[in-house]
């Protein structure tokens, strides 16, 4: 089998190098930050396709993304839980093309939604970030991946010895393959102590912005931002209020909590995910990225359709 450097440590780069690996491939992840460090260790980690458009290969990556999460749900180790939850909407027509991809929903009596809104229940997969991308990190490793950090300007500087390269490298992608596509979508974040919720909670179409409260194991992520184009990385003091004032309206068990972390994340958008070979390289390169806000719901059935893609390459 082949040698491949995979470029992004954040979950779409770990997922690639554990598919790859598994596989029977050599593989090198290099990075500038590891999986700590990036996009990914921000996000509520939420199985939804958010920030990422709807397609066939959306629902069907979202589809075999989901089914691999909650198989490793029934081992506590791995961080990721079922957690039951309603997605709302305000409008008369939600995109509800999302539903195809999960194996069951309800929708929501008006006793489970706020006035003049509908909802779906449904189960997912909830991701602890810093335990799931550690346990991640740990499997590739065990399985003989290496890692290295560098900051690279071209996929080639990889470095010689490789059969291809794969660019998951979220929204650092755009300028490693010069692609103008690409553009942030600025996410604010701010972390409660649990009180006890287990539900979680959505709502895209609030009036006074994106708002969800998605529970983990010691802590509930409320949000957010959806600041297309926008590159600060600083907490905002006063979107973090609103935030509060949104998320403790849609669980008022929040009121009061003690705030146990802030932060902001640079969700990689794109107006199509970019899941193919890159023409005109010198070296077999795979691009995998534009995922926006969905990393978490698609990186398994990402992953395998790199390793066809590689596949295809004869590598």
């Amino acid at each position: 089998m082949g040698r491949i450097a995979v470029i992004g440590a954040g979950v779409v780069g770990l997922t690639v190098a554990h598919e790859l690996s598994a596989a029977g491939h050599g593989v090198e992840v290099v990075a500038g930050a590891d999986h700590a460090g990036s996009v990914s260790s921000v996000a509520a980690a939420i199985w939804f396709p958010h920030a990422v458009g709807s397609s066939e290969r959306v629902l069907e990556s979202g589809r075999a993304t989901g089914e691999r999460l909650a198989a490793l749900a029934a081992d506590p180790a791995t961080g990721v839980r079922l957690r039951t939850g309603t997605v709302l909407s305000r409008r008369p027509d939600p995109d509800r093309s999302w539903t195809a991809a999960v194996p069951a929903w309800r929708e929501a009596d008006a006793t489970e939604v706020p006035e003049g809104a509908r909802g779906v229940v449904v189960t997912l997969p909830v991701a602890v970030t810093d335990v799931y991308l550690g346990w991640l990190r740990a499997r590739v490793e065990r399985r003989g991946v290496v890692f290295r950090t560098a900051e690279l300007v071209e996929p080639e500087d990889v470095g010689a010895g490789f059969d291809a390269v794969v660019v998951a490298a979220g929204l650092g992608s755009g300028a490693l393959l010069g692609d103008a596509e690409v553009h942030p979508i600025r996410g604010q974040v701010v972390r409660l102590a649990n009180p006890g919720l287990t539900r979680w909670v959505t709502d895209d179409d609030n009036p006074g912005g994106l708002t969800y409260v998605v529970p983990r194991d010691g802590d509930v992520v409320c949000g957010g931002t959806g600041d297309v184009g926008e590159w600060g990385t600083e907490p905002d003091p006063e979107v973090e209020a609103a935030i509060l004032r949104r998320a403790t309206a849609l669980a008022p068990e929040l009121a009061g909590c003690p705030v146990v972390s802030r932060a902001v994340g640079l969700r990689p958008a794109r107006p199509r995910v970019r899941l193919e070979v890159v023409p005109g390289r010198g070296l077999p390169v795979v691009a995998c990225y534009g995922h926006g806000g969905a990393g978490f719901t698609l990186s398994w059935g990402e992953a395998a359709e790199v390793v066809r893609v590689i596949g295809g390459l004869g590598v």
